[in-house]
């Protein structure tokens, strides 16, 4: 995939969490807000030429944007993500912690994209 489609991929997963947020499936839903988040960072390593094969890299993707925009925060939207992406895997998020950290996960997904050509 290139930085188009992982991009397009990340809208496209949280457009499909929000449904499925919405009938009730929250574990599908958890997975796909964990892809858009994933999909974003795809995109941004992938413009820029960094490695991103795995969960590590990944991480390490965030923290380098974080660095550059100079945002200690930024990677809590990360931290959100890997949250939903437990929660699949453990159906273990109380509906207080799916409400307060879906924004989250929305506005990561969609500060990193803005730093996609």
């Amino acid at each position: 995939m290139n930085q188009a489609d992982h991009s397009q991929t990340a809208m496209d997963f949280l457009t499909v969490s929000d449904e499925e947020f919405a009938a009730g499936d929250h574990l599908q839903a958890s997975e796909k807000l964990w892809g858009a988040a994933t999909h974003a960072v795809m995109a941004v390593a992938e413009q820029r030429g960094w490695e991103c094969r795995s969960h590590r890299s990944m991480k390490n993707v965030v923290q380098r944007v974080a660095t550059e925009i100079d945002d200690v925060f930024f990677a809590g939207g990360f931290a959100a993500a890997e949250k939903f992406h437990k929660n699949f895997d453990h159906d273990e998020m109380e509906d207080y912690g799916v409400e307060a950290d879906r924004p989250l996960v929305h506005q990561f997904v969609h500060r990193m994209l803005s730093y996609v050509d």
